[in-house]
């Protein structure tokens, strides 16, 4: 399965050709669903990459059938970036303000250099997001990270933990959906969330295992598939075992590309879609109206900019 798609992961135009012969051998499609609206519900739109080309990348998106996205943050010096950046694409950019476990590192020499994040980042995230609750798709990206090289002490998973718990009580409270990072902390994401009572989650590019995301699964929490499922064995065990009921689609743009070391973007998700309805022995069509539901249910503001 792996291999089949290996090619097309390079170019979304062979990806989309390919569905002919995965619904030839699946059974037909409904003509009139071929052109289902798609969501892309984590991106990082604000991202410096997309600077100098960010109308031709929503362009392409919306020409491979991306009726809109969610704009994640990581960092409070995206929030400006991500609610200017719905304010000029407003048919199609749904903002999420939140703040991620891993920030930038402001006291190395090295700008790429990372750290845990601290509860005087949140502070700051707080009064920013308790002020625009009203115009956000949902609370993200918060979640937990416990890679070695940036989660190094039992402190930091502490932090990790109280910084992620309070940005879900505050989703709780404005009645939003969490969009959740899990990088090496799945099933501690889960319970954690299953602890406080989280209803409305959307865990993105999960990478734990097929058993922890069942319990996912169970507590009713959602899961999106990137474009990156191409390269990742991981993925494709997670999309077998996860109903179609629980499942939608991202790309983590400018993250998580098909290809490594290149740029992401959301007109990738056509990768996604052909991979799910590969697994799941189901046509094209079928899996863009399901995921694309199972995005409205969970991101309601999402409806008004998808025309079924």
């Amino acid at each position: 399965m792996h291999d089949i798609f290996t090619d097309c992961a390079n170019n979304v135009l062979d990806c989309v050709g390919l569905r002919v012969g995965i619904i030839a051998k699946g059974g037909k499609a409904d003509d009139n669903m071929d052109d289902y609206p798609v969501v892309d519900v984590h991106t990082h739109l604000s991202d410096a990459e997309f600077d100098k080309d960010i109308d031709d990348v929503i362009t392409k998106a919306k020409q491979v059938g991306v009726a809109a996205v969610l704009a994640v943050t990581e960092s409070v010096s995206d929030f400006s970036r991500v609610l200017d950046l719905a304010e000029r694409y407003p048919d199609f950019v749904l903002p999420c303000l939140g703040l991620h476990p891993v920030q930038p590192d402001e006291h190395s020499a090295d700008p790429k250099a990372q750290r845990s994040v601290s509860l005087k980042d949140l502070e700051e995230a707080e009064a920013i997001i308790e002020q625009h609750h009203e115009k956000l798709a949902a609370i993200g990206e918060i979640g937990l990270d416990f890679t070695p090289r940036v989660c190094k002490t039992s402190e930091d998973r502490d932090v990790q933990k109280e910084v992620f718990a309070r940005q879900v009580k505050m989703a709780q409270r404005f009645d939003l959906p969490v969009n959740v990072h899990s990088r090496s902390a799945g099933i501690h994401a889960i319970n954690l969330l299953k602890e406080l009572g989280a209803s409305k989650v959307l865990l993105h590019a999960f990478d734990g295992k097929a058993a922890s995301a069942q319990v996912g699964v169970d507590a009713g929490f959602f899961f999106s598939v990137p474009a990156s499922i191409c390269r990742s064995p991981q993925k494709e065990k997670l999309v077998a075992k996860v109903p179609i009921s629980h499942l939608m689609l991202e790309t983590d743009s400018p993250a998580l590309s098909p290809t490594k070391m290149e740029r992401n973007v959301p007109s990738n998700i056509a990768i996604s879609w052909e991979y799910v309805a590969k697994i799941k022995k189901l046509t094209v069509p079928t899996v863009k109206e399901m995921t694309t539901e199972n995005a409205i249910r969970l991101f309601p503001k999402i409806s008004k900019f998808v025309h079924r």
